[in-house]
């Protein structure tokens, strides 16, 4: 399923196996972004700061992206591993992850998924020629549901502490940045927590608070602007549809609407995890957002929340229009630019196409030529067979002469 989405890597080095990572994350991902953008249409417009409030629907954002959208990753990362029994032991273990945590399980759901796939398959390999006939569906029932079980407690009790640790950390070491002015490196911290799904936890928990008390102070604080600034996902996004996978680019339009109009930043994680060395472009693209912000003297007055285009002109102090703008497109500018790097300009999805027809007519002549010579072979063995015949009887003849010329010669 990896495959669909990225080229077949070769090799064994750290950058194989880093571009091997990516087209499995991206295998358990892609199939599913079809859910992320439903759920990202869902927030955008019944959320309460949504285009159309609705209280009773706006409950069906918080399930979705909890429950719903772990499953399905733990789900399709189970059946890349051991087909439909490791999809559903994936789906059972995930909710142990779920349950556990109170953070969306995304990472988690794509580590236990495979994993106890993985477990599965081994077992599978060892009751297969242990089990007696008429009794393999009672063995596969309970192996599945036992192992699927276990992973389940696993997940709850070692996943879920493990991601909150991490949460914690990413939220002192932002804290620690900002306290000691070196605000355009949170970026290194605050976009790769980001694409694990941490925003919420960093922006409310850690740069919310603290903008709240600056705010109060100052009128502004730069501070809700460090997570929110949706120029890095557009910039993205961007290079996605110019240069990414041909699969992929037809889901970037939706997917930059949704995120640049409607502020539902997760929509555009996937394609990170995709490719992680995006992670680069995402962090060049804050950062410079950061700097920019520092030199205009930028600040909002409250979290944009959605972090959409239209919140943040929403909460944007009077006559700081310029350097919040400035600095969503020069956040958007320069991770365009370094996404276009990585992703080489799109020349790896150019060359490919044009090299399956230039193969095809190569391969057809030769296929012509074989046939074509084994007849002018067969046609010349057949002529050097006729005129040796030929040559035969025409010594036969030379002799029948000679002999009646002999035989005249005695009766006369």
């Amino acid at each position: 399923m990896a495959d669909t989405y990225t080229p077949p890597v070769y090799g064994t080095g750290v950058k194989a196996t880093i571009q091997r990572l990516g087209g499995h994350l991206a295998g358990m991902i892609m199939p599913n972004i079809g859910a992320f953008i439903a759920w990202g249409l869902i927030t955008a417009l019944f959320i309460p700061t949504g285009w159309l409030p609705n209280e009773q629907l706006a409950k069906m954002v918080g399930p979705i992206i909890t429950t719903l959208l772990p499953v399905l990753i733990a789900y399709t990362g189970g059946r890349m591993v051991h087909g439909q029994r490791g999809a559903v032991v994936g789906a059972v273990a995930v909710m142990g992850v779920i349950v556990g945590s109170d953070i969306p399980m995304f990472l988690g759901a794509m580590v236990i998924g495979p994993l106890t796939a993985l477990i599965l398959k081994y077992v599978d390999r060892f009751t297969e020629q242990r089990t007696k006939a008429g009794f393999e569906m009672l063995v596969d029932n309970f192996t599945a549901g036992i192992v699927g079980g276990a992973m389940a407690v696993v997940g709850m009790w070692g996943i879920g502490p493990v991601v909150r640790a991490i949460t914690d950390t990413a939220g002192d070491a932002v804290g620690w940045l900002i306290n000691h002015s070196l605000l355009p490196l949170a970026s290194v911290l605050i976009e790769p927590a980001k694409v694990l799904f941490l925003n919420n936890a960093i922006n409310h928990g850690v740069l919310g608070p603290l903008g709240v008390a600056e705010a109060l102070k100052d009128g502004k604080s730069i501070l809700f602007m460090l997570e929110s600034n949706p120029g890095p996902g557009l910039g993205l996004l961007l290079a996605y549809m110019l240069f990414g996978p041909r699969q992929l680019r037809p889901s970037t339009p939706p997917a930059m609407i949704i995120h640049f109009f409607g502020g539902i930043h997760e929509i555009y994680f996937p394609y990170v995890l995709m490719k992680p060395r995006l992670i680069l472009a995402v962090i060049a693209g804050g950062a410079a957002g950061v700097f920019t912000f520092m030199v205009t003297g930028a600040g909002l007055v409250a979290t944009p929340s959605p972090g959409s285009i239209f919140a943040y002109l929403a909460v944007t102090p009077k006559g700081g229009w310029f350097g919040v703008i400035l600095g969503i497109v020069v956040a958007t500018a320069v991770t365009f630019a370094v996404a276009a790097v990585l992703l080489g300009f799109g020349r790896g999805e150019t060359k490919e196409p044009a090299a399956e027809p230039a193969a095809e007519p190569a391969a057809e002549p030769a296929a012509v030529t074989e046939p074509s010579a084994a007849p002018v072979a067969h046609d010349h063995d057949h002529d050097h067979d006729h005129d040796h015949e030929q040559d035969h009887e025409r010594d036969h003849e030379r002799d029948d002469r000679e002999t009646r010329a002999r035989s005249a010669s005695k009766e006369a």
